[in-house]
């Protein structure tokens, strides 16, 4: 239902692009799944910039299914998409405040977890997340294959600690979870690194296990 009405959506408000709606499970809602069960349970999530609806729909209605669902925030500048998402949240049977705004313009929302796909490079992303992240939380970034050197410029301005997770839609992409964020940057850009990687098991694993890959944030890239 959710791939249809953006397909019909699509053709009069651009929400994605028509080649992706070709391959659009694996390209919107696998993509969006992934992001789901990379982060926390939460009680308060935060979709920045949601667009066309992924993956912030997605978590909305994976959310309505739980016992125990968090609130859901998507916010987005553009009406029209806000249009869309009010649609598609109320024919899916989801709930989520949708807010009709620009990131930095509202006061901070408080989340717990936040995440945001195709939005802004890591360094404007982590300042987005300062602001609106509850403390302790979580943001969920996927990246695509420059994501070290979004990571290396990201580490000139903040302090934070990230896991990079191996995307299961694109070969060369992550996701990054990101905790312990904050704008003073590091005395030392020769930290040693840290490396690590998750296994794409569900929410909840055990997720410090020693596999390889790299944990990102925890020295220069």
């Amino acid at each position: 239902m959710l791939l249809n009405l953006t397909a019909r959506w699509t053709r009069r408000i651009n929400l994605v692009s028509t080649d992706s709606l070709r391959d659009g499970w694996r390209r919107h809602i696998l993509d969006s799944l992934q992001v789901h069960r990379a982060a926390p349970a939460a009680t308060h999530w935060a979709d920045l910039g949601t667009g066309g609806g992924y993956p912030g729909l997605v978590i909305a209605i994976l959310e309505a299914e739980r016992d125990a669902p968090a609130r859901v925030t998507l916010v987005e500048s553009d009406a029209r998409k806000c249009a869309f998402l009010r649609t598609a949240l109320r024919e899916c049977g989801a709930a989520a405040d949708v807010l009709p705004s620009r990131i930095e313009a509202l006061p901070p929302l408080g989340a717990d977890v936040i995440s945001a796909r195709a939005l802004a490079p890591l360094d404007r992303l982590l300042a987005y997340a300062d602001r609106h992240l509850a403390p302790g939380g979580t943001a969920v970034f996927p990246k695509g294959a420059r994501w070290r050197d979004e990571v290396a410029q990201a580490e000139r301005n903040w302090r934070f600690k990230a896991t990079a997770i191996p995307s299961i839609t694109e070969s060369d992409a992550v996701l990054l979870r990101i905790g312990e964020i904050s704008r003073e940057p590091r005395q030392s850009q020769n930290a040693p690194h840290h490396r690590h990687r998750e296994s794409e098991g569900g929410r909840g694993q055990d997720n410090d296990r020693d596999q390889p890959g790299r944990r990102a944030g925890e020295g220069g890239a």
